[in-house]
C-alpha cells in the first residue's frame, strides 16, 4: 500500500516576519479597505487564528515565499508581530497554493469561532474583532446546533447565511439530509431555498410536529402545491442519482465513438458535403470538456 505523501508540515513553525517574501504585490489602497481593517483588528484583539502558509526556506537567502495570507502578513508587520505561525510547504510546484484551496467555508469560520471562545475569547470581543453586531457571533457559534451529523458533512465545504440552518433545524434529521441534498444538487444553499423546502416539510418530518399555520403570501392551497411538487421532485432527483453513473459512462462512450468516427477520411468528407450541420453538432459535442457545458 502506498504512502500518502503530505503537501504542508502538519504542524505550524513560528517563523521571522522579515523572513516571509510575499508572492505578489499588495493592491494599492489595502490599508484603507473593510476587509484588511477587519482582519487587522482580529489580529490585534485575539491573534492569528489561521496560520500563513509558506514554502520551505531557500538555503541560500534563508527565506520563505508567502503563499497563502497576504493581508494577514501586511496586517502583522502594521502591528509589529515579530514572528507569526506557519505551515510549510513540504513541496515546490510550479502552479500557486491559492489555486489548490478553497476559500473558508461557513463551517470552517463556526469552528474557529468556537474555538476561540473555548480559549477564553468573549463572544462581544470577537465582535470588536471582527467588527460585526455581536448578534452575528452568536448565530455563528450556535450555527450546527440541531444539525444532524451527515448534513454538516454534506454542507461542510459550503458557504451559506446561518439562517439556513435555523430553517433547516426545525426539521427531523431524515428530512434535513433530504433537503440538504436538494440545495447542494441544485447548487443553491440559500435562505430562501431553505425556508420553501420548510414550508413544504409535512408536520409529521418536523421537529415538533406542527406546520407553519401562518407564512406571508403563501396560501394553505399553495403550501400542499408546494409539499406535492417537493415530493415529486425528491422522487425525480433520486432516480436521476441511481442512473448518473451509467449515464455518464454512456456519454463518454459516445463522445470516444464520435472521435473516432470523425478521424476516417470519408466519413468526414460525407458529413461535410452531404450534412454540414450534423457534422457541426458532433464537433460541438467534442470539444465539450466537462458536464457543465
Amino acid at each position: 500500500m502506498s504512502s500518502v505523501t503530505l503537501g504542508f508540515v502538519p504542524e505550524p513553525l513560528s517563523i521571522p516576519v522579515i523572513c516571509i517574501l510575499p508572492s505578489r504585490r499588495a493592491p494599492v489602497g489595502l490599508a484603507n479597505t473593510r476587509k484588511f481593517k477587519q482582519i487587522r483588528s482580529s489580529i490585534e484583539e485575539i491573534g492569528l487564528i489561521e496560520p500563513l502558509s509558506v514554502t520551505a526556506v531557500d538555503q541560500q537567502s534563508g527565506h520563505h515565499l508567502l503563499l497563502d495570507g497576504h493581508i494577514r502578513l501586511t496586517a502583522m508587520r502594521e502591528l509589529g508581530f515579530v514572528e507569526a505561525p506557519c505551515l510549510v510547504a513540504t513541496d515546490d510546484e510550479a502552479y500557486t497554493y491559492n489555486n489548490r484551496i478553497n476559500r473558508l467555508a461557513t463551517i470552517q469560520e463556526h469552528y474557529m469561532i468556537r474555538r476561540a471562545i473555548d480559549r477564553g475569547v468573549s463572544p462581544e470581543r470577537l465582535a470588536k474583532a471582527l467588527s460585526v453586531d455581536i448578534s452575528q457571533i452568536i448565530k455563528k457559534v450556535n450555527l450546527l446546533d440541531g444539525i444532524c451529523p451527515e448534513a454538516v458533512e454534506l454542507l461542510r465545504d459550503r458557504q451559506f447565511s446561518p439562517e439556513v440552518t435555523r430553517a433547516i433545524r426545525k426539521m427531523k434529521p431524515t428530512r434535513q439530509v433530504e433537503c440538504v441534498e436538494l440545495m447542494v444538487a441544485a447548487n443553491n444553499v440559500s435562505v430562501a431555498y431553505a425556508e420553501a423546502l420548510l414550508v413544504a416539510t409535512p408536520a409529521t418530518r418536523l421537529v415538533d410536529g406542527k406546520k407553519l399555520t401562518k407564512l406571508t403570501g403563501v396560501t394553505q392551497e399553495q403550501m400542499a402545491k408546494m409539499e406535492r411538487e417537493m415530493g415529486n421532485l425528491q422522487e425525480q432527483y433520486k432516480l436521476v442519482e441511481q442512473t448518473y453513473g451509467q449515464d455518464v459512462l454512456n456519454l463518454v462512450l459516445a463522445r470516444g465513438f464520435l472521435s473516432r468516427l470523425l478521424e476516417n477520411e470519408s466519413v468526414l468528407k460525407y458529413l461535410t458535403n452531404r450534412q454540414p450541420d450534423l457534422l457541426q453538432e458532433f464537433q460541438s459535442i467534442l470539444e465539450i470538456t466537462s458536464l457543465d457545458q
